[in-house]
């Protein structure tokens, strides 16, 4: 598998923010989103097995391990690596872009799918296979990334036309303009967290935080 950087720091999205976790990130995506703010993931990196990989998770000694890219599930021992990480009793949270079906994850007590559905301004939002939606659980996430009012009337429009049995997390684009988004959300009485990205709130846009 190609990684990019594995690092211990907080973990900046979603419904465990704020929480010290050891993040793997993997080289490559099939996707080009318009914001992206890991384009340096998508070349080099390092060959490591899986072996090494959990020897580095383990040199970290934290409970909760995010594998994040790029796309991690294009990386093809990727199946293997959360099987492991999961035996040995760790918290797996695998970031996904929503482009690739998620039927081959691991279902555990300890896992966590954070999903995107990538709206209008990504220019990705027709890469999406939607039936992902009915394999997450109430256990996981689905995460709109929004930049302006097509994102959220987007994002509103999918809530309304599928059901979706994980938790809903709102973000805008640059994780700190909330606003705009917790209006919105209030406003259509959405069942939706709005968060920031906290690792921007602390760090800005430095690498390996």
């Amino acid at each position: 598998m190609k990684v990019i950087e594995i690092f211990r720091s907080l973990q900046g999205e979603g419904v465990l923010i704020g929480t010290p976790t050891t993040f793997v990130r993997f080289q490559g995506c099939n996707l080009q989103c318009q914001w992206c703010d890991t384009g340096y993931a998508r070349e080099g990196g390092e060959e490591m097995s899986v072996e090494q990989i959990l020897e580095k998770v383990e040199s970290y000694k934290t409970q909760f391990v995010c594998l994040t890219g790029g796309e991690p599930l294009l990386q093809k021992d990727i199946i293997r690596l959360m099987n492991r990480l999961l035996e040995r009793l760790y918290h797996v949270t695998l970031e996904t872009n929503g482009s690739i079906s998620l039927e081959d994850v691991p279902c555990a007590e300890n896992m966590l799918i954070s999903m995107d559905i990538k709206c209008p301004s990504s220019g990705m939002h027709e890469k999406m296979m939607f039936s992902n939606l009915e394999l997450l659980s109430p256990a996981d996430q689905l995460k709109f990334i929004v930049a302006d009012k097509e994102d959220l009337r987007y994002a509103e429009d999918i809530l309304k036309t599928h059901e979706v049995r994980s938790s809903i997390i709102f973000t805008p684009v640059g994780g700190l303009d909330l606003e705009p988004v917790a209006k919105f959300v209030l406003s259509k009485r959405l069942n939706a967290r709005v968060l920031p990205q906290l690792h921007k709130l602390i760090w800005g846009d430095a690498k390996g935080v």
